[in-house]
């Protein structure tokens, strides 16, 4: 393991993070900020409608809320393998059904269904704002975000229920989470849609579909005497998003690549991949296949390619939290600040293995990045992530890292404000092998 880190903590690294979390309440609004800072790097986006070239340079293809971008040395051969960055661009949250307006006793309220696994006790009593995608008649989208306070889930005040320090805060899904959002007897059908209609300068009856989501509007702020920690907002994932995109930016122009670097950030990971925009679905298949058989690649040149490549699957992990201690392995204590993580299970909850490890350690040691491991304590159950899908589905080598952060799914995380900077240098030097 190097013990050896970057001689200053780049701070504008972080200050960057901080703004993409607050720019990107949802997965939709991630990858147009990721694209965005793609574009500014000589990046252009392909159309999965259209036919492809083969032509060098730094392509990305956007679907929903994933984005998969890669970068093409000149002369790249059919058979390159690629060097991949996994991440996923979906938090847990409240997502708006089908049909929101309610209310109830005078209170006007919004429908929503829990999306993911949150922390439900950190969304109460928080001003929340509604972010996402309309869905318009005329077959196109609009992003949309009301970042002011719109919405609120009060908590029960403590005298109506004095027992709750004795059986603790319980929450009932359907009953206790649904926000408020104004004074009324009467719903109509249409209120929050025709809202957004006029907030985003639409005409009435313009959005036939939507995927509206809830966010917290305190900003991404350092915390501490030393302001050395960070606390914001859907770290679990944008952090390694934000880390990827970079990354891959910044080898935009280098040429003598031994591999074909590309970022692949996917949405809804937080219920289980299995959708068009996930890692179990065919979208990074298709683009790397793509790749290949534009630049004149055969079926023997995509195995090989595939073969030969490496995918970091690069989510957030655990830091020891000191209140808890017992929850953790007792020989694995990763720290804030210490590195990013490697994310070890033998059960493949994680995909590492010693080869794996291997490949991580040589580019934090490239980087002079200081690194650490993670491992569940064998009493609790482990996570997982999108690394043992995409090793099973591409049959590509993959490598579980990570930031270790605490309140992991809750509405506001926390990791060491020198951590993501550290992170972002490891995946440089991964990606240009």
């Amino acid at each position: 393991m190097s013990s050896s880190a970057p001689s200053r903590f780049e701070r504008g690294h972080t200050d960057d993070l901080m703004s993409f979390l607050a720019a990107s309440p949802s997965p939709y609004h991630a990858v147009a900020n990721a694209a965005a800072r793609l574009d500014k790097a000589g990046f252009r986006q392909v159309e999965e409608t259209e036919a492809w070239d083969g032509t060098s340079g730094g392509k990305y293809v956007l679907r929903g809320g994933a984005i998969v971008a890669w970068y093409v040395p000149e002369g790249a051969a059919p058979h390159t393998p690629f060097r991949i960055v996994g991440a996923h661009t979906d938090s847990p949250n409240l997502r708006v059904k089908p049909q929101p307006d309610m209310g109830a006793h005078g209170w006007r309220q919004i429908a929503v269904e829990i999306y993911g696994g949150p922390l439900l006790n950190s969304w109460l009593d928080r001003d929340l704002g509604l972010a996402g995608r309309l869905s318009l008649r005329d077959g196109t989208t609009r992003l949309v975000n009301i970042d002011r306070p719109l919405l609120r889930v009060p908590q029960l005040a403590i005298h109506m229920d004095r027992s709750i320090h004795e059986k603790g805060l319980q929450l009932d899904k359907q009953k206790h989470m649904q926000p408020i959002w104004g004074l009324g007897n009467s719903v109509g059908e249409r209120d929050l849609i025709s809202f957004l209609e006029e907030e985003s300068g639409l005409a009435t009856g313009d959005v036939t579909g939507w995927d509206l989501m809830t966010h917290a509007l305190e900003a991404p702020a350092y915390l501490g005497r030393d302001r050395e920690l960070v606390a914001g907002p859907r770290m679990d994932n944008l952090l390694s998003v934000h880390a990827g995109t970079a990354a891959l930016a910044a080898l935009s122009g280098r040429e003598g690549l031994p591999y074909i670097p590309v970022l692949a950030a996917f949405d809804h990971e937080e219920n289980g991949s299995q959708a068009d925009t996930g890692a179990d679905g065919p979208l990074l298949g298709s683009v790397l296949e793509r790749s290949v058989f534009a630049r004149g690649g055969t079926f023997e040149d995509r195995a090989r390619a595939f073969a030969g490549t490496v995918c970091l699957s690069s989510d957030t992990g655990h830091a020891v939290h000191p209140n808890y201690a017992e929850r953790h392995d007792p020989t694995h204590h990763p720290r804030a600040n210490g590195g990013p993580i490697l994310k070890v299970n033998v059960n493949q909850r994680y995909a590492t293995d010693g080869s794996g490890r291997a490949v991580f350690a040589a580019a934090c040691e490239r980087a002079g990045v200081p690194w650490q491991t993670f491992v569940s304590n064998n009493a609790m159950p482990c996570g997982t992530t999108i690394g043992p899908i995409t090793a099973a589905r591409h049959g590509i080598r993959t490598v579980d890292i990570g930031v270790a952060i605490l309140s992991m799914h809750s509405v506001r995380e926390l990791c060491g404000a020198d951590d993501p900077y550290l992170l972002a240098n490891a995946l440089v030097a991964f990606l240009e092998g």
